[in-house]
């Protein structure tokens, strides 16, 4: 009896994993998407972008080139994240993007949250830290087995 309450609780445990990673990866390629989306709406860096100090080797680089750069990462990756596809290699280069949002926006802004996003101090680096942290779960963690191609057995995640 002591087995099968075992093994049960183990089959919870895989089950309850992977709706976490999937539910990760929803909400993360929901969020990247729709910045990437945004940033592709209109090539031409805006004003405040173009102010901004790179980190090297991006500020070598043209702001536009910079802008546009970000919007195809943010919104290609995002749609490898919603498949769980390269999942792991979506989420490295998904964490530089948000590196390098902290590092140029976010950081001198401080510690601001969401019920101060749409605000003058709402871009401080609370969220995009949390998005960091999530796409490390994803990175160390990887797609869960509900991912492209499906369906995924045990032994293809090992």
């Amino acid at each position: 009896m002591m087995t099968t309450l075992s093994l049960g609780i183990k089959t919870l445990e895989d089950r309850s994993r992977d709706i976490g990673l999937l539910g990760l990866r929803l909400w993360l390629a929901y969020e990247f998407g729709f910045a990437g989306w945004t940033k592709l709406q209109n090539l031409q860096a805006p004003p405040w972008f173009i102010e901004l100090a790179f980190p090297a080797p991006l500020h070598l680089l043209s702001p536009n080139f910079n802008w546009v750069s970000a919007g195809l990462m943010e919104a290609s990756l995002s749609l490898l994240l919603l498949l769980g596809m390269g999942c792991r290699l979506a989420s490295l280069g998904l964490l530089f993007v948000t590196y390098v949002a902290i590092y140029t926006v976010h950081f001198d802004l401080g510690w601001a949250g969401w019920n101060q996003i749409e605000t003058d101090q709402g871009q401080g680096f609370k969220v995009p830290l949390m998005l960091a942290l999530m796409l490390l779960t994803l990175l160390t963690q990887g797609p869960g087995r509900v991912a492209w191609p499906w369906p995924i057995t045990k032994k293809s995640i090992d």
